[in-house]
Order: C-alpha cells, then sequence, then structure tokens
C-alpha cells in the first residue's frame, strides 16, 4: 500500500529528544521551544512566534486576543477544518460562512464585504493547500470595517503571498505541525504576530492566565494568576523534534516540490484532455507543496476514483465536508449568499500521496494507476 501520509523524519530528532531528557527540562519553553521560535521569527520575518501544543491552539489563543465576544460575527470560508470555526464559538461567535474561489479554492474575496454586519468582528481567511489568499483585498476591508483578520495557515508553512511569508501578514497567524503537516512535532503549532503590544497578554494566554513567562525573564520575584489562559505550552521534547526538522527545513521542502511537479507535469495531459482539473497557483502565490489535488467531474466519479486506487494499492483521500451542512455548523453559523462552488468543488476534489521521501517509483506506479482508470472509464 502506497500510504497518503508519512510523517517526515530526517534522522537528529531522537539526538534531540535525548538532549531535552538530559536537560530535565520536559515542559515548554525549554532550549528547543526557544530555537524553534527564534528560527521562524527570523525565516519569516516576524515579531512574535509562540509555539502552541496544536494550531487548533493557536487559532483559540487568535480570537482571545482579537477581543472576540458573544455575539460577534466572524467571516469565513466553509471549507475548512472544523478548528478554524471551534475557536471562535467557543468565544460566543456566530460563523458567517462564504462562498470559495474555484480556482484556489480559498475564500472569495468579493464575497466578503456583503457578508459584513455591524456584529462582524473578524476575517478569518484559510491558504486552502498552502496557496495565499488574496491577503491585499482582505487586508482592504479589515481596515475599512476596523475588523481583525486571523489567517488559519494551517497549510501555510514556509509558503508566500507577493514574497511575505503566510501567517505574518494579517493580525495573527496560526501555523500546524500536525504529523500530516510538512514539518511536523507530532502534535502542534504555532501563533505569530508582528505588533508586540500583544506579547504580554499572549504570555498571559499561554501560561494558564499567569504572569510566568515574566517571572522566569526575572522581571517580577514571583508569579500569580493575572488574567484568563489555558495550557498552550508543548513539551520541548515536541519541540525537539521540530528542531530537528527545521535545520533540513530545504531538504524536506524540495523534496515535496519534486514530488508536486511530477505529479503536475505527468497529470497535464489528462488535464488538458479534460479528464481532471490541476491545481491553480496564482502570480502572486510561492506554495510550500502541502498537498496535490485532482477535480474530477463529479461526487460519483471520485467515489469510483478513489475505489480504484485502493483497489490497487493506493490510499488517495478526499478532503473537507463543508462546515455549513454539519449540524454543528447549522448551529452555530450561517451561509451568507449563494453557495455555488464550496459543495461542488468539495465533492470533485481527491488529494494524492506526497510526503517528504515518497519514491519516484512509487509516483510512477500512482501516475500509471490513474491513468489506467480513466482508460477504463472511457
Amino acid at each position: 500500500m502506497i500510504d497518503f501520509n508519512i510523517a517526515p523524519y530526517v534522522g537528529t530528532e531522537e539526538t534531540y529528544i535525548r538532549q531535552a531528557i538530559e536537560k530535565r527540562k520536559l515542559c515548554g519553553d525549554g532550549t528547543f521551544t526557544k530555537k524553534c521560535s527564534d528560527w521562524m521569527k527570523e525565516q519569516f520575518r516576524v515579531n512574535q512566534v509562540f509555539l502552541t501544543t496544536s494550531c487548533t491552539h493557536a487559532l483559540e489563543m487568535a480570537a482571545i486576543l482579537a477581543d472576540i465576544q458573544k455575539g460577534d460575527e466572524v467571516i469565513m470560508p466553509s471549507y475548512t477544518f472544523v478548528s478554524t470555526a471551534d475557536a471562535f464559538v467557543q468565544r460566543g461567535a456566530k460563523i458567517v460562512f462564504v462562498d470559495i474561489r474555484p480556482d484556489t479554492m480559498n475564500i472569495n474575496e468579493n464575497l466578503i464585504e456583503a457578508a459584513i454586519t455591524e456584529r462582524t468582528r473578524a476575517i478569518v481567511p484559510v491558504h486552502y493547500a498552502g496557496v495565499g489568499c488574496d491577503m491585499d483585498s482582505i487586508n482592504a476591508l479589515a481596515k475599512k470595517y476596523n475588523l481583525k483578520v486571523v489567517e488559519d495557515a494551517a497549510q501555510g508553512f514556509d509558503a508566500y503571498y507577493k514574497g511575505i511569508p503566510l501567517g505574518t501578514i494579517g493580525d495573527f497567524g496560526c501555523l500546524s505541525f500536525h504529523e500530516t503537516k510538512n514539518l511536523t512535532m507530532g502534535e502542534g503549532g504555532a501563533l505569530m504576530f508582528q505588533d508586540t503590544a500583544y506579547q504580554e497578554k499572549a504570555e498571559i494566554i499561554r501560561e494558564k492566565g499567569t504572569n510566568r513567562s515574566k517571572f522566569f525573564r526575572g522581571q517580577i520575584d514571583k508569579y500569580t494568576w493575572v488574567g484568563y489562559g489555558s495550557s498552550y505550552l508543548p513539551s520541548d521534547m515536541n519541540a525537539a523534534y521540530l528542531w530537528a526538522q527545521l535545520e533540513s527545513c530545504k531538504t524536506i521542502q524540495d523534496d515535496r516540490m519534486n514530488t508536486w511537479n511530477y505529479y503536475y507535469k505527468h497529470l497535464k495531459p489528462l488535464a488538458d484532455s479534460g479528464k481532471v482539473e490541476l491545481p491553480t497557483i496564482p502570480d502572486y502565490a510561492q506554495h510550500n507543496a502541502h498537498m496535490f489535488y485532482l477535480k474530477l467531474k463529479d461526487l460519483e466519479t471520485r467515489s469510483w476514483f478513489i475505489s480504484y486506487l485502493s483497489e490497487k494499492g493506493i490510499m488517495a483521500v478526499f478532503h473537507y465536508i463543508p462546515l455549513h451542512i454539519s449540524p454543528a455548523g447549522k448551529k452555530f453559523g450561517r451561509f451568507h449568499g449563494e453557495d455555488v462552488y464550496t459543495t461542488r468543488e468539495s465533492e470533485r476534489l481527491v488529494r494524492l500521496p506526497l510526503y517528504y521521501g515518497i519514491s519516484e517509483k512509487n509516483l510512477a506506479y500512482v501516475v500509471k494507476t490513474i491513468y489506467e482508470f480513466f482508460e477504463l472509464k472511457h
């Protein structure tokens, strides 16, 4: 079986985890946590990076820092993972879903303004497949209506919009280091922002509502409970695993890009003949080869396609079921305007195996099997 995903591994992870154990500093904000944060600050030219236990928790922190209150409205695409909405629902917000663009699967920036009401407090663009949303348009709307922008860049690590790293363009950006992502720490994420005015509050939220960070910097002689917070700190052992991968970031990313380009090159004849659609990368976007997907004719064809590949030992999978048609989506949100593309495109999309180290032999087999499917179908 050719797996859909295998968590990346570069070979130095155990060494660094052992070092973390030997230091007897296993909780958060240890040596490796700081190494990871400093690396991202420099690489992504961002003032603040807080490593978290998940991208979900990074989004929750962003929702708190954005001061989302009960009854507020938050605009986002329906085609996303549940965490994008959950983080704001927990604050009592109403989610307002808008349709996506069929080319990038990102939120349609041209539909956002019509969804804004006097209750709207934030826009949450989701950078699907590491392809950036139109952030100029989104930031312009946010400025016009005094809204916060929280980038869900779970899939956007080391991807760029007009040369600017995803997750550093809005007020807050949230990364994921789940094992399905380009780089991983098993479970983990990061909250990023440029405005240092949020630093102290972010530290308090992340440290269970205490000013413990100030204590460890020697700024106060004891720490205490000063506000709302939770436990968002990852173990330094998790950070040690991530540090090994950050050191090898270029190697991992180049390998994934080679795989993405292989698929694109060899499957383009199918797209040219109208049998499939391939991913679209706008001129403004530098993607990170987070995933490679195809769009088939319809749901029935996609189901047949996935089943056929499975029979041949290849695991290919669909992605999100739109949130607005889910039980919780109906309870906590509403869809503004017409669902022209969200459901239709989600039913056609299928993701192919893509992970660090996948062999060209396996890639060739996947491509060969896809061509066989269309020969059988037609």
